[in-house]
């Protein structure tokens, strides 16, 4: 059986049962750092009667009724509360990383509120995440409109990254629409970042660090950032 660290070194992939491992290694941290903050959580899922497989995923981290507030105009000319990232090179610059997604919006702005899944995908042994957004009283948001809650940076990566594009696809355990970040690049990038920090080569810390970094660049793409806390507190935690 290949352990994690391989699998991450030779393909940037992880399994559903380290997945698992990853994403309650996350939970936790999440909660002793931003005990203030709304919480992931795991929502599980009852298996079918016809599905046997021992390494399927049964549920997904959650986290949900975010306030993603849309960038004000004097915002978007300074190029919003990011600096230009680099997405296609998997770079990991704790500068882009904030807890300003979390806060209460000011009460004379547009709410909008968002719900995020991260499930493991079988196809390519990755995380993928799913993300829909509506207003208040419960309508959807169009594509459309939700470019325009995001900052501009997350705009421009959509539109010139060549890996990050999103579809709208049925949710696989909820069965209804929601957007999906497509996860076709993910396994390049992390193993880039698995390669550039020897620290990552000890099974232990590899599936601890994986949702967190994983998060810390992919949540750019949607405006969702995490606090940079979180991975100062893994990347230090067992070395």
């Amino acid at each position: 059986m290949v352990g994690t660290c391989e699998a991450i070194a030779s393909g940037g992939t992880i399994s559903s049962s380290d997945f698992y491992k990853a994403a309650s290694a996350f939970i936790h941290r999440w909660k002793l750092i931003n005990s203030d903050f709304p919480s992931w959580s795991w929502v599980p899922y009852q298996k079918l009667r016809w599905i046997s497989s021992d390494d399927k995923v049964d549920g997904y981290l959650s986290l949900e009724k975010i306030c993603l507030l849309r960038p004000q105009e004097n915002e978007q000319e300074k190029g919003g509360c990011l600096e230009e990232t680099d997405i296609d090179g998997a770079g990991n610059n704790n500068e882009y990383l904030d807890e300003a997604t979390l806060v209460p919006p000011p009460s004379d702005q547009e709410v909008h509120y968002y719900d995020f899944h991260i499930l493991h995908c079988a196809s390519y042994s990755v995380p993928v995440l799913y993300f829909r957004a509506y207003c208040c009283d419960g309508q959807q948001l169009m594509f459309e409109e939700i470019e325009k809650d995001l900052p501009s940076q997350s705009v421009d990566t959509l539109l010139n990254s060549k890996w990050t594009f999103i579809t709208q696809e049925e949710h696989p355990y909820l069965n209804r629409p929601w957007f999906k970040l497509h996860p076709c690049g993910t396994s390049e990038w992390m193993k880039l970042l698995f390669l550039s920090d020897a620290s990552w080569f000890n099974n232990e810390i590899a599936i601890e660090r994986y949702v967190a970094s994983w998060l810390s660049v992919v949540g750019q793409v949607v405006g969702l950032r995490i606090p940079m806390e979180l991975l100062k507190e893994v990347s230090g935690s067992q070395l």
